[in-house]
């Protein structure tokens, strides 16, 4: 079986540092190549936010007739300490510590803190679940709004491609998602220097801009911003909901560790991309306070005539690697949801021979393509998907503080009350964004909250279905020592060769192996079962790959370990297993799979509709030959028809 049960995902197999795997994936001498390959990846979200963060942020103030020079200073100010503060001291020097095995992101933060506790606890699990399904509403939304705002810059250029701002979006993400299948390694490759040459240029631009109105300086005054919400109220909060778009992309500098290790994002961050955030916000808020009229669209009005049009395609080609981060991040997700077992297995494709983490989700990448789409159609402008923006992202960023939480308190073994303390201090400005971000329900929020009960409904109910056909299964099924037992007594007819079955219980005889009796009634000289289980580390050391146990003259049993970032590639661990003694010839070896059809039952535990819904998933499950990688022609799959 592909996943693990959900109840067992807790389970280690042992300790590695986190710096040793980090040495390991990432050599010295590959630091340059890896700061700007995170200057590439990491930092397109948040990169690209200055499109459409302050002027959102001020059109609360200006629709309230409050677009006074106290409310540009302190709309600059809270973006500030937003990237000060919820960037640079939660993400870049704390959370990026929780790291899990050098990875990052919320299922491996979820997959740690059960770790830490030694057991699966629900709270920890739902949180974990929770935050990935709102990091789904997240993946469909960004594409939508960084380049559809980018592309309304063609308007400043001339009036008349208004129009065609829409079909040109729609283009440019249709052709994104397209590209999808083919890989982005090579393209990716020229993601860092389009990326070094964005920050630079909206840097240099908002730092020309400062001299026209010298007193946003004052932004940096923190109590600037804290007395503006403090005496505007409602409006204030609602321009604090807006502030966050500023940090949107804050949550991959920690999904994204992995990739390029703790150190080249904090460089890349502190003394790069910072600063250019830094100076085009306070040149944004300069213009404004210079010329008013320019809050209908800061940014692009930052440059001069003669370069509004390259700012245009430069901010395009951005907001494109903004999104293809997201896209790729988004399959890199479901795949560790896939190996938790939160969700089938699906088909993925891997597209680079060289790198892991280079892969292709098709069923995932053709429902992002649908949903990004009817957004840009229902939405029609980015001022309007800025309504829907937010609430993802400030939902994930509350359950990654929970989470660490319980990592702080139980594996970094804090003291209660210290770690209390620092994490209600994170947590209360991430409820702050939250709740702030929580007024746009009506007006486009309600989007990712429905795109995130969707994906937690889908969850759980593979989540329960699943545990509730295995314990069917279990009850129906015979030890695996009393088969062998009884096969001693009555010898079945023996065939040349060794045969593989694969079981999600390495405890019971497989379904295969008890249907290749019944109806074959014979038995391969050498019986191989084998038990694959994704454990709560990103990755498996080759040393702890495997375990053999030899169960009798002609049976063995042998469990197989991956990490939740790696993919169960069963042939590749035989072949390991080959080195080790195992005698095995894969010209001799039949797998024998069980295709299970499942069904409604009127006596299922759960209700009709979710049945029905369960039923449906598994029908888009891959196959375990596919999802495992082994050879189709020394394949032999028997079916049975389940009820749940």
């Amino acid at each position: 079986m592909t996943e693990k049960p959900s109840t067992d995902i807790a389970r280690s197999v042992g300790e590695i540092a986190a710096s040793e795997t980090q040495a390991r994936h990432h050599g010295r001498g590959a630091f340059p190549a890896l700061l700007i390959g995170s200057i590439g990846v990491v930092y397109g979200d948040i990169g690209t936010s200055p499109l459409y963060a302050l002027r959102e942020s001020l059109s609360h103030a200006s629709k309230a007739d409050l677009l006074t020079e106290e409310a540009v200073i302190g709309a600059a100010s809270l973006l500030l300490y937003a990237l000060i503060f919820t960037v640079t001291a939660k993400y870049v020097l704390f959370l990026m510590r929780a790291d899990n095995r050098g990875e990052g992101g919320i299922l491996s933060l979820m997959a740690l803190a059960q770790s830490a506790l030694g057991r699966r606890a629900n709270a920890v699990f739902l949180l974990g679940v929770a935050g990935a399904a709102l990091f789904s509403g997240d993946a469909i939304i960004t594409p939508a709004i960084s380049v559809l705002s980018a592309v309304e810059g063609l308007d400043l250029v001339t009036h008349s491609l208004n129009d065609y701002v829409i079909p040109i979006t729609l283009a440019i993400l249709v052709t994104l998602f397209w590209v999808q299948s083919h890989g982005t390694a090579k393209v990716a490759a020229f993601f860092g220097p389009i990326m070094i040459a964005f920050f630079l240029t909206i840097g240099v631009l908002g730092g020309m801009h400062i001299s026209d109105a010298p007193q946003i300086l004052h932004a940096f005054d923190p109590l600037t911003g804290l007395s503006f919400l403090v005496q505007h109220g409602w409006v204030g909060f609602a321009v604090l909901g807006s502030v966050f778009l500023g940090v949107t992309g804050a949550e991959a500098l920690y999904a994204d560790m992995g990739h390029f290790g703790r150190l080249p994002i904090q460089v890349a961050w502190t003394f790069f991309v910072l600063p250019a955030l830094v100076l085009n916000y306070l040149g944004q808020g300069a213009l404004i306070l210079s010329k008013p009229e320019a809050i209908d669209n800061p940014f692009f009005l930052l440059a001069p005539d003669w370069a509004l049009l390259p700012l245009v395609v430069l901010s395009t080609v951005a907001t494109v690697i903004a999104s293809q981060a997201v896209v790729t991040g988004a399959f890199s997700l479901v795949r560790q949801a896939i190996q938790l077992g939160l969700l089938p297995r699906l088909e993925i494709t891997h597209t680079s021979e060289m790198q892991e983490g280079q892969i292709y989700i098709g069923r995932v990448n053709r429902l992002l393509l649908i949903g990004v789409m009817i957004l840009v159609i229902v939405f029609k402008n980015s001022s309007a998907l800025a309504s829907a923006y937010g609430i993802a992202v400030t939902g994930t960023m509350v359950t990654t503080t929970a989470l660490a939480f319980v990592v702080v308190w139980k594996k970094w073994r804090w003291p209660l009350w210290a770690s209390l303390l620092l994490i209600s201090t994170f947590l209360s400005i991430d409820l702050a964004f939250l709740a702030a971000n929580l007024m746009k329900v009506v007006d486009g929020g309600w989007v990712p909250l429905l795109l995130a009960s969707c994906s937690v409904v889908v969850m759980w109910t593979w989540v329960r279905g699943t545990h509730l056909l295995a314990e069917k299964t279990h009850r129906d099924s015979i030890p695996i020592m009393d088969l062998i037992a009884m096969l001693q007594k009555s010898k079945p007819t023996r065939v040349p060769g060794a045969a593989i079955f694969l079981t999600s219980d390495p405890n019971v005889a497989p379904t295969a192996l008890m249907h290749n009796l019944k109806h074959n009634k014979v038995l391969h000289e050498r019986v191989l079962v084998i038990c694959v289980i994704t454990e709560d580390v990103p990755r498996v050391p080759p040393e702890k790959r495997f375990e053999i146990e030899k169960l009798s003259e002609d049976f063995s049993r042998a469990t197989i370990h991956f990490g939740f970032m790696e993919s169960p590639r069963v042939p590749a661990a035989l072949a390991a297993m080959r080195k080790a003694g195992l005698k095995y010839d894969i010209m001799t070896t039949s797998f024998f799979l069980g295709r299970r059809s499942i069904v409604e039952s009127a006596g299922s535990e759960m209700p009709a509709w979710q049945d029905k819904l369960y039923v449906a998933l598994t029908k888009q499950a891959a196959n375990a030959t596919d999802f495992f990688s082994i050879p189709t022609d020394r394949v032999v799959e028997l079916g049975a028809r389940v009820t749940i």
